[in-house]
């Protein structure tokens, strides 16, 4: 891979990173360690209705799903600058070909061609 695509890749990657831990400060500071008193500003520590009470529930569970789905994305996006620095980037883990550059655009923390994604997929899925 050239040098200069190399770059712009880091670039892209490093953004993503930035973007990403921005959007889950903003999850950790609203959900993160608040009480259910303190995040619906009620001055009781129940709800006034069962329903609301499930409401709240569900959108915290949401909230830790998201940052759970965040802080893996983090940790693909960390594993592709890392490959970047050690010259590996753009290089199937699998069968050790190129890595599409369309593809990279599209998925620039990719570690697998698309061929060998594909063959992962039916392997978990059970489907041709």
């Amino acid at each position: 891979m050239r040098k200069a695509d190399l770059e712009k890749f880091k670039d892209l990657l490093e953004k993503k990173r930035i973007d990403m831990l921005k959007e889950m400060g903003v999850i950790s500071s609203t959900h993160g360690s608040s009480t259910i008193k303190e995040s619906t500003g009620d001055l009781s520590h129940y709800s006034y209705h069962m329903a609301d009470q499930g409401t709240d529930n569900m959108e915290r569970e949401l909230a830790f799903a998201y940052a759970s789905k965040g802080g893996r994305f983090l940790h693909h996006i960390d594993e592709a600058l890392l490959r970047i620095k050690d010259g590996t980037y753009g290089k199937c883990h699998s069968c050790g070909k190129n890595i599409q550059l369309n593809r990279l655009k599209a998925v620039p923390h990719a570690r697998l061609c698309i061929q060998c994604k594909s063959e992962e997929e039916v392997k978990k899925t059970g489907r041709k």
